[in-house]
């Protein structure tokens, strides 16, 4: 993508929506939407945001992860080892609505069956190798945050999120004042079939959409306030978690706990994605993007209140599927392989020191995880374990959250 600014501009209204993209870099990304995980750009200009909040993970030394446990887990995968869980259970009493993770060794990453499973080719391969990463032990909130939380949060500290920020004409010197609207990107349904080849289709920049309103000004929270957090940019994640003494886990934190102590799985809860006939997390099920074609065999049409399907052997629940959760990475490609070359297992790993997506080389990215409510075959099934997503770090839509983790204090 072309990283210098563009005059801003009106687009046709889509899919009866009336879009207007009130700064030009604020376009949809195909990499991103490819992956149902569409988003607006934010200019260049925007100031960086701190890589995470101030606490960090606990480093982990060889000894205390020598002559570790087998766990009763099994490979699905070839290139799946075992799960070697650690051994040493949780010191203190959890901290509300948090579950413990003890940690240990795993096989991190996904293979030719993930890939297998996806309509476009070629968009899990960020997820190869599969390497062998250990993490200390953590807790997890066992939950996504919540909007009832985050609003807590904003009460106590007036915090104001990046969707809620007006632009200003400094960062956009071009723009005329009108166009200068605060919002975000919203999922339209389309009222029919159209071509997956263009997703300006079904998303558009929603004037007055942040996260009390998700999807724009007549859409507010009532009765909604057990459902995930959305309209989260990285930055209003990080501003939470420090908040609440917390921090938003690691890539391999998250999928160590999303995995739940198995080996290679596809799933969170296993290898097959209706075990019993049952739908076991928030997807997709039907004609995709058409208005009212979500056919809700799952239980829902559209995003979910939390705690609405079984937990993994973790008790984290909603680890796959609802809503993408950041998780304080940066996003490159090829991580995972510069992670196996070194040739030796990987000890708590705080991912790349700089973002680069060969996709949109000059968009700053961090990796999201878990997949959401939109995420269907006629894409990719990112709700598979080992599977990435990622997102613009000052971007924000209706189907982005977060959970945070903390670290254990050691004597």
């Amino acid at each position: 993508m072309n990283a210098q600014k563009k005059e801003p501009y009106v687009e046709k209204p889509v899919a009866g929506f009336p879009l207007k993209l009130v700064i030009g870099l604020m376009v949809l990304s195909a990499a991103f939407v490819l992956l149902l995980a569409a988003y607006t750009q934010s200019s260049q200009s925007l100031p960086s945001t701190p890589s995470s909040s101030s606490e960090k993970p606990t480093p982990i030394t060889q000894e205390s992860t020598d002559n570790l446990p087998v766990t009763p887990a099994t490979s699905a995968g070839s290139g799946f080892a075992p799960t070697v869980a650690n051994p040493v259970p949780a010191t203190a009493s959890a901290p509300e609505g948090m579950v413990w993770i003890p940690g240990g060794e795993f096989s991190m990453g996904g293979d030719a069956e993930s890939e297998s499973l996806c309509s476009v080719p070629g968009v899990t391969r960020d997820a190869l190798p599969i390497h062998r990463v250990v993490v200390d032990g953590f807790w997890m909130d066992a939950t996504e945050v919540t909007n009832e939380q985050y609003s807590q949060f904003v009460n106590a500290t007036g915090y104001v999120t990046v969707a809620e920020q007006k632009p200003t004409q400094e960062e956009f010197p071009t723009a005329p004042p009108e166009n200068l609207i605060a919002g975000s990107t919203v999922f339209a349904p389309t009222p029919q079939p159209v071509p997956l080849n263009n997703y300006f289709h079904w998303w558009s920049y929603v004037a007055g959409a942040d996260w009390r309103n998700p999807t724009g000004p007549e859409n507010d929270l009532t009765g909604r306030e057990n459902y995930p957090v959305v309209q989260i940019a990285y930055e209003d994640a990080v501003a939470y978690a420090t908040w609440a003494d917390k921090r938003l886990p690691t890539e391999a934190e998250w999928e160590f706990a999303a995995r739940g102590g198995k080996a290679g799985e596809l799933y969170a809860w296993g290898n097959e994605l209706q075990p019993g006939g049952k739908f076991q997390a928030n997807i997709y099920q039907g004609e995709f993007p058409v208005e009212g074609r979500d056919t809700g065999e799952d239980g829902f049409k559209g995003i979910a209140p939390v705690k609405q399907y079984s937990p993994n052997a973790y008790g984290v629940y909603d680890i796959a599927g609802n809503v993408w959760e950041w998780t304080s990475d940066w996003y490159r490609h090829d991580y995972y392989e510069s992670l196996a070359a070194e040739g030796r297992v990987a000890r708590n790993p705080q991912g790349p020191d700089s973002p680069f997506d060969p996709a949109e080389p000059t968009e700053k990215k961090r990796v999201h995880r878990g997949g959401s409510f939109l995420c269907t075959d006629l894409y990719c099934t990112r709700y598979m374990v080992g599977t990435r997503g990622k997102g613009e770090v000052r971007t924000a839509s209706n189907h982005v959250g977060f959970r945070c983790v903390k670290s254990v204090k050691q004597p």
